[in-house]
Protein backbone atom coordinates (compact mmCIF):
# COMPACT_ATOMS: atom_id res chain seq x y z
CA UNK A 1 0.00 0.00 0.00
CA UNK A 2 1.43 3.28 -1.04
CA UNK A 3 2.03 6.15 1.30
CA UNK A 4 -0.72 8.18 -0.36
CA UNK A 5 -3.34 5.52 0.35
CA UNK A 6 -2.26 5.30 3.97
CA UNK A 7 -2.67 9.05 4.35
CA UNK A 8 -6.17 8.91 2.89
CA UNK A 9 -7.23 6.13 5.29
CA UNK A 10 -5.85 8.11 8.28
CA UNK A 11 -7.72 11.24 7.12
CA UNK A 12 -11.02 9.36 6.90
CA UNK A 13 -10.56 7.88 10.39
CA UNK A 14 -9.82 11.35 11.78
CA UNK A 15 -12.96 12.73 10.12
CA UNK A 16 -15.10 9.94 11.56
CA UNK A 17 -13.75 10.55 15.05
CA UNK A 18 -14.53 14.27 14.73
CA UNK A 19 -18.09 13.47 13.63
CA UNK A 20 -18.58 11.12 16.57
CA UNK A 21 -17.22 13.71 19.00
CA UNK A 22 -19.47 16.41 17.47
CA UNK A 23 -22.58 14.23 17.76
CA UNK A 24 -21.72 13.29 21.36
CA UNK A 25 -21.12 16.94 22.27
CA UNK A 26 -24.45 18.00 20.75
CA UNK A 27 -26.27 15.23 22.56
CA UNK A 28 -24.61 16.28 25.81
CA UNK A 29 -25.70 19.88 25.32
CA UNK A 30 -29.27 18.74 24.63
CA UNK A 31 -29.31 16.60 27.76
CA UNK A 32 -27.95 19.48 29.86
CA UNK A 33 -30.62 21.80 28.40
CA UNK A 34 -33.39 19.34 29.21
CA UNK A 35 -32.05 18.93 32.75
CA UNK A 36 -31.93 22.70 33.23
CA UNK A 37 -35.56 22.99 32.11
CA UNK A 38 -36.64 20.14 34.40
CA UNK A 39 -34.82 21.79 37.31
CA UNK A 40 -36.30 25.21 36.57
CA UNK A 41 -39.84 23.78 36.52
CA UNK A 42 -39.17 21.47 39.48
CA UNK A 43 -40.12 18.41 37.45
CA UNK A 44 -38.84 14.88 38.09
CA UNK A 45 -36.14 14.00 38.93
CA UNK A 46 -35.69 17.48 40.44
CA UNK A 47 -39.07 17.65 42.18
CA UNK A 48 -38.81 19.70 45.41
CA UNK A 49 -40.94 19.38 48.52
CA UNK A 50 -40.76 23.18 48.95
CA UNK A 51 -43.40 25.19 47.07
CA UNK A 52 -42.33 28.79 46.69
CA UNK A 53 -43.79 32.02 45.35
CA UNK A 54 -42.93 35.71 45.29
CA UNK A 55 -46.59 36.65 44.74
CA UNK A 56 -47.28 37.07 48.45
CA UNK A 57 -48.03 40.00 50.73
CA UNK A 58 -48.64 40.83 54.38
CA UNK A 59 -52.29 41.55 55.10
CA UNK A 60 -54.05 43.19 58.07
CA UNK A 61 -57.49 44.27 59.30
CA UNK A 62 -57.44 47.89 58.20
CA UNK A 63 -60.50 49.75 59.49
CA UNK A 64 -61.51 53.09 57.99
CA UNK A 65 -62.81 55.49 60.65
CA UNK A 66 -65.83 57.59 59.58
CA UNK A 67 -68.45 59.64 61.48
CA UNK A 68 -72.16 58.80 61.66
CA UNK A 69 -73.29 62.41 62.05
CA UNK A 70 -72.66 65.73 60.32
CA UNK A 71 -70.91 68.72 61.82
CA UNK A 72 -67.74 70.71 62.27
CA UNK A 73 -64.67 69.07 63.80
CA UNK A 74 -64.02 70.84 67.11
CA UNK A 75 -60.99 68.84 68.24
CA UNK A 76 -58.44 66.39 66.82
CA UNK A 77 -56.76 64.58 69.69
CA UNK A 78 -54.37 62.31 67.75
CA UNK A 79 -51.50 62.51 65.28
CA UNK A 80 -50.63 60.62 62.13
CA UNK A 81 -49.52 57.01 62.81
CA UNK A 82 -50.13 57.30 66.56
CA UNK A 83 -50.81 54.10 68.54
CA UNK A 84 -54.20 54.17 70.28
CA UNK A 85 -56.21 51.98 72.61
CA UNK A 86 -59.84 50.92 72.42
CA UNK A 87 -62.12 53.70 73.66
CA UNK A 88 -59.67 56.56 73.10
CA UNK A 89 -61.36 59.73 71.81
CA UNK A 90 -59.80 60.48 68.43
CA UNK A 91 -61.87 63.51 67.38
CA UNK A 92 -64.97 65.40 68.43
CA UNK A 93 -67.74 67.00 66.36
CA UNK A 94 -69.70 70.11 67.39
CA UNK A 95 -72.42 68.67 69.66
CA UNK A 96 -74.59 71.72 70.43
CA UNK A 97 -77.38 70.78 68.02
CA UNK A 98 -77.36 67.17 69.20
CA UNK A 99 -77.57 68.20 72.87
CA UNK A 100 -80.65 70.30 72.12
CA UNK A 101 -82.22 67.37 70.32
CA UNK A 102 -81.66 65.25 73.42
CA UNK A 103 -83.31 67.93 75.61
CA UNK A 104 -86.23 68.13 73.18
CA UNK A 105 -86.65 64.35 73.24
CA UNK A 106 -86.52 64.38 77.04
CA UNK A 107 -89.32 66.96 77.10
CA UNK A 108 -91.39 64.79 74.77
CA UNK A 109 -90.90 61.80 77.07
CA UNK A 110 -92.00 63.86 80.09
CA UNK A 111 -95.09 65.08 78.22
CA UNK A 112 -96.07 61.58 77.13
CA UNK A 113 -95.56 60.20 80.64
CA UNK A 114 -97.77 62.98 82.02
CA UNK A 115 -100.48 62.02 79.56
CA UNK A 116 -100.13 58.41 80.67
CA UNK A 117 -100.41 59.42 84.33
CA UNK A 118 -103.49 61.48 83.45
CA UNK A 119 -104.99 58.36 81.87
CA UNK A 120 -104.56 56.55 85.19
CA UNK A 121 -106.44 59.33 86.93
CA UNK A 122 -109.17 59.21 84.26
CA UNK A 123 -109.55 55.48 84.86
CA UNK A 124 -109.97 56.00 88.58
CA UNK A 125 -112.55 58.71 87.91
CA UNK A 126 -114.42 56.47 85.46
CA UNK A 127 -114.50 53.68 88.01
CA UNK A 128 -115.92 56.09 90.60
CA UNK A 129 -118.61 57.18 88.13
CA UNK A 130 -119.51 53.52 87.57
CA UNK A 131 -119.88 52.99 91.31
CA UNK A 132 -122.07 56.10 91.55
CA UNK A 133 -124.25 55.00 88.65
CA UNK A 134 -124.49 51.51 90.15
CA UNK A 135 -125.79 53.03 93.36
CA UNK A 136 -128.22 55.17 91.36
CA UNK A 137 -129.51 52.05 89.62
CA UNK A 138 -130.03 50.27 92.94
CA UNK A 139 -131.91 53.32 94.24
CA UNK A 140 -134.08 53.43 91.07
CA UNK A 141 -134.88 49.74 91.49
CA UNK A 142 -135.86 50.29 95.14
CA UNK A 143 -138.09 53.22 94.14
CA UNK A 144 -139.67 51.08 91.44
CA UNK A 145 -140.45 48.30 93.95
CA UNK A 146 -141.96 50.83 96.37
CA UNK A 147 -143.98 52.42 93.55
CA UNK A 148 -145.27 49.01 92.49
CA UNK A 149 -146.46 48.18 95.99
CA UNK A 150 -148.10 51.61 96.31
CA UNK A 151 -149.87 51.09 93.01
CA UNK A 152 -151.16 47.70 94.16
CA UNK A 153 -152.63 49.20 97.31
CA UNK A 154 -154.18 52.06 95.32
CA UNK A 155 -155.71 49.56 92.89
CA UNK A 156 -157.32 47.69 95.82
CA UNK A 157 -158.67 50.85 97.44
CA UNK A 158 -159.97 52.14 94.16
CA UNK A 159 -161.86 48.91 93.52
CA UNK A 160 -163.86 49.24 96.77
CA UNK A 161 -164.45 52.97 96.24
CA UNK A 162 -162.08 54.23 98.95
CA UNK A 163 -159.98 56.19 96.41
CA UNK A 164 -160.90 57.98 93.27
CA UNK A 165 -159.91 56.99 89.76
CA UNK A 166 -157.89 60.17 89.54
CA UNK A 167 -155.65 59.07 92.41
CA UNK A 168 -155.33 55.61 90.82
CA UNK A 169 -154.18 57.18 87.53
CA UNK A 170 -151.66 59.36 89.33
CA UNK A 171 -150.26 56.29 91.11
CA UNK A 172 -149.98 54.42 87.81
CA UNK A 173 -148.10 57.36 86.23
CA UNK A 174 -145.76 57.50 89.20
CA UNK A 175 -145.05 53.76 88.90
CA UNK A 176 -144.36 54.05 85.19
CA UNK A 177 -141.93 56.88 85.91
CA UNK A 178 -140.00 54.85 88.46
CA UNK A 179 -139.76 51.93 86.00
CA UNK A 180 -138.43 54.36 83.35
CA UNK A 181 -135.94 55.71 85.85
CA UNK A 182 -134.61 52.16 86.34
CA UNK A 183 -134.04 51.82 82.60
CA UNK A 184 -132.41 55.22 82.51
CA UNK A 185 -130.11 54.26 85.40
CA UNK A 186 -129.14 51.05 83.57
CA UNK A 187 -128.35 53.02 80.41
CA UNK A 188 -126.29 55.54 82.38
CA UNK A 189 -124.37 52.67 84.00
CA UNK A 190 -123.65 51.13 80.58
CA UNK A 191 -122.41 54.47 79.26
CA UNK A 192 -120.07 54.87 82.24
CA UNK A 193 -118.71 51.33 81.67
CA UNK A 194 -118.05 52.15 78.03
CA UNK A 195 -116.28 55.31 79.10
CA UNK A 196 -114.04 53.19 81.34
CA UNK A 197 -113.30 50.85 78.44
CA UNK A 198 -112.38 53.84 76.29
CA UNK A 199 -109.94 55.01 78.93
CA UNK A 200 -108.43 51.50 79.15
CA UNK A 201 -108.05 51.22 75.37
CA UNK A 202 -106.57 54.72 75.17
CA UNK A 203 -103.92 53.69 77.72
CA UNK A 204 -102.33 51.32 75.20
CA UNK A 205 -102.02 54.20 72.74
CA UNK A 206 -100.49 56.43 75.40
CA UNK A 207 -98.04 53.69 76.41
CA UNK A 208 -97.03 53.39 72.74
CA UNK A 209 -96.52 57.16 72.65
CA UNK A 210 -94.24 56.93 75.69
CA UNK A 211 -92.27 54.09 74.09
CA UNK A 212 -91.94 56.09 70.86
CA UNK A 213 -90.75 59.15 72.76
CA UNK A 214 -88.20 57.07 74.67
CA UNK A 215 -86.95 55.57 71.39
CA UNK A 216 -86.57 59.08 69.97
CA UNK A 217 -84.63 60.05 73.08
CA UNK A 218 -82.33 57.05 72.68
CA UNK A 219 -81.73 57.91 69.02
CA UNK A 220 -80.93 61.50 69.95
CA UNK A 221 -78.56 60.25 72.66
CA UNK A 222 -76.86 57.93 70.14
CA UNK A 223 -76.34 60.85 67.77
CA UNK A 224 -74.90 62.88 70.64
CA UNK A 225 -72.55 60.03 71.59
CA UNK A 226 -71.49 59.72 67.95
CA UNK A 227 -70.09 63.25 68.05
CA UNK A 228 -67.15 61.64 69.86
CA UNK A 229 -65.11 59.57 67.39
CA UNK A 230 -63.56 56.77 69.44
CA UNK A 231 -61.11 54.00 68.59
CA UNK A 232 -63.00 50.71 68.12
CA UNK A 233 -59.96 48.63 69.15
CA UNK A 234 -56.24 48.78 69.89
CA UNK A 235 -53.99 49.56 66.96
CA UNK A 236 -52.04 52.21 65.09
CA UNK A 237 -53.61 55.06 63.16
CA UNK A 238 -52.93 55.91 59.55
CA UNK A 239 -52.81 59.41 58.16
CA UNK A 240 -55.29 61.93 59.61
CA UNK A 241 -57.23 63.38 56.67
CA UNK A 242 -59.16 66.17 58.49
CA UNK A 243 -58.24 69.05 60.77
CA UNK A 244 -60.03 71.15 63.37
CA UNK A 245 -62.75 73.31 61.83
CA UNK A 246 -63.43 71.04 58.86
CA UNK A 247 -67.05 70.15 58.09
CA UNK A 248 -67.66 66.42 57.78
CA UNK A 249 -70.68 64.37 56.81
CA UNK A 250 -71.69 60.82 57.66
CA UNK A 251 -69.30 58.45 55.91
CA UNK A 252 -66.42 60.91 55.46
CA UNK A 253 -63.12 59.05 55.80
CA UNK A 254 -61.30 60.61 58.75
CA UNK A 255 -58.43 58.17 59.25
CA UNK A 256 -57.72 54.44 59.36
CA UNK A 257 -56.84 52.03 62.15
CA UNK A 258 -54.48 49.10 61.72
CA UNK A 259 -54.63 46.49 64.54
CA UNK A 260 -51.67 44.30 65.43
CA UNK A 261 -53.26 41.18 63.95
CA UNK A 262 -51.63 40.35 60.60
CA UNK A 263 -51.25 37.39 58.26
CA UNK A 264 -49.75 36.55 54.87
CA UNK A 265 -51.65 35.78 51.67
CA UNK A 266 -49.61 33.78 49.14
CA UNK A 267 -51.04 33.44 45.63
CA UNK A 268 -49.82 29.97 44.62
CA UNK A 269 -49.99 28.54 41.10
CA UNK A 270 -52.59 25.83 40.73
CA UNK A 271 -49.80 23.42 39.74
CA UNK A 272 -48.31 23.89 43.22
CA UNK A 273 -51.47 23.04 45.16
CA UNK A 274 -51.40 19.23 44.98
CA UNK A 275 -49.78 18.77 48.41
CA UNK A 276 -50.56 22.06 50.14
CA UNK A 277 -52.83 21.52 53.14
CA UNK A 278 -53.79 23.48 56.25
CA UNK A 279 -51.26 23.08 59.05
CA UNK A 280 -48.13 22.81 56.88
CA UNK A 281 -45.14 24.79 58.13
CA UNK A 282 -44.14 27.90 56.22
CA UNK A 283 -41.09 30.13 56.15
CA UNK A 284 -41.03 33.51 54.47
CA UNK A 285 -38.70 36.42 54.06
CA UNK A 286 -39.62 40.09 53.86
CA UNK A 287 -38.03 42.34 51.26
CA UNK A 288 -38.43 45.48 53.38
CA UNK A 289 -36.58 43.93 56.34
CA UNK A 290 -33.37 42.91 54.49
CA UNK A 291 -34.70 39.42 53.91
CA UNK A 292 -35.40 38.70 57.58
CA UNK A 293 -36.93 35.26 57.97
CA UNK A 294 -40.25 34.51 59.69
CA UNK A 295 -42.15 31.35 60.47
CA UNK A 296 -45.79 30.49 59.98
CA UNK A 297 -48.24 27.79 59.01
CA UNK A 298 -50.93 27.34 56.39
CA UNK A 299 -54.22 28.42 57.98
CA UNK A 300 -56.79 28.44 55.17
CA UNK A 301 -56.92 27.81 51.43
CA UNK A 302 -59.19 29.90 49.22
CA UNK A 303 -62.32 28.09 48.00
CA UNK A 304 -61.74 29.35 44.45
CA UNK A 305 -59.08 30.85 42.20
CA UNK A 306 -58.53 34.58 42.44
CA UNK A 307 -60.03 35.13 39.00
CA UNK A 308 -63.40 33.86 40.25
CA UNK A 309 -63.61 36.79 42.69
CA UNK A 310 -62.88 39.47 40.11
CA UNK A 311 -65.58 41.95 39.13
CA UNK A 312 -65.53 40.63 35.55
CA UNK A 313 -65.05 36.86 35.48
CA UNK A 314 -63.15 35.48 32.46
CA UNK A 315 -65.21 33.65 29.83
CA UNK A 316 -63.03 30.92 28.31
CA UNK A 317 -65.86 29.62 26.13
CA UNK A 318 -65.34 32.31 23.47
CA UNK A 319 -62.52 33.07 21.04
CA UNK A 320 -59.08 31.48 20.98
CA UNK A 321 -57.89 29.85 24.19
CA UNK A 322 -54.46 30.09 25.81
CA UNK A 323 -54.02 28.07 28.97
CA UNK A 324 -52.80 30.23 31.86
CA UNK A 325 -51.97 28.82 35.27
CA UNK A 326 -54.43 30.25 37.80
CA UNK A 327 -53.51 31.48 41.26
CA UNK A 328 -55.02 30.05 44.45
CA UNK A 329 -54.76 32.38 47.49
CA UNK A 330 -53.43 30.69 50.63
CA UNK A 331 -53.76 32.38 54.03
CA UNK A 332 -50.73 31.88 56.27
CA UNK A 333 -50.78 32.42 60.02
CA UNK A 334 -47.68 34.15 61.38
CA UNK A 335 -46.23 32.18 64.31
CA UNK A 336 -42.94 34.07 64.79
CA UNK A 337 -42.47 36.29 67.84
CA UNK A 338 -40.49 38.84 65.85
CA UNK A 339 -43.44 40.09 63.76
CA UNK A 340 -43.66 43.54 65.38
CA UNK A 341 -41.98 45.22 62.41
CA UNK A 342 -44.30 43.73 59.80
CA UNK A 343 -46.72 46.07 58.06
CA UNK A 344 -49.71 45.24 55.84
CA UNK A 345 -48.82 45.49 52.17
CA UNK A 346 -45.19 44.35 52.49
CA UNK A 347 -43.96 41.96 49.80
CA UNK A 348 -42.71 38.59 50.98
CA UNK A 349 -41.26 35.40 49.51
CA UNK A 350 -43.04 32.31 50.79
CA UNK A 351 -41.74 28.74 51.06
CA UNK A 352 -44.25 26.05 52.01
CA UNK A 353 -42.78 22.73 53.17
CA UNK A 354 -44.97 19.93 51.78
CA UNK A 355 -42.73 17.09 52.93
CA UNK A 356 -45.09 16.23 55.80
CA UNK A 357 -47.97 15.85 53.36
CA UNK A 358 -45.80 13.70 51.07
CA UNK A 359 -44.90 11.42 53.99
CA UNK A 360 -48.59 11.06 54.90
CA UNK A 361 -49.40 10.02 51.34
CA UNK A 362 -46.60 7.46 51.29
CA UNK A 363 -47.75 6.08 54.65
CA UNK A 364 -51.25 5.60 53.27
Amino acid sequence: MSQQEQNQIAERERTNRLRILSVAFGAGIAVVGVLIILYAWQLPPFTSQIQSTENAYVRGQITFISPQVNGYITAVNVLDYQPVHQGDVLMTIDDRIYKQRVHQAQAQVAMKKAALDNNIQQRRSAQAVIERNQAALENAKAQAVKSGLDLKRVENLTSDGSLSVRERDASRASNSQTVAEVQQAKATLDVSRQDLQTVIVNRASLEADVASAQASLELAQIDLDNTRIIAPRDGQLGQISVRQGAYVTAGTRLTSLVPQQMWVVANMKETQMARIRAGLSVSFTVDALDGESFQGEVEYISPAAGSEFSAISPDNATGNFVKIAQRIPVRIKITSDNAAHLRPGMSVEVNIDTSAEAENREAK
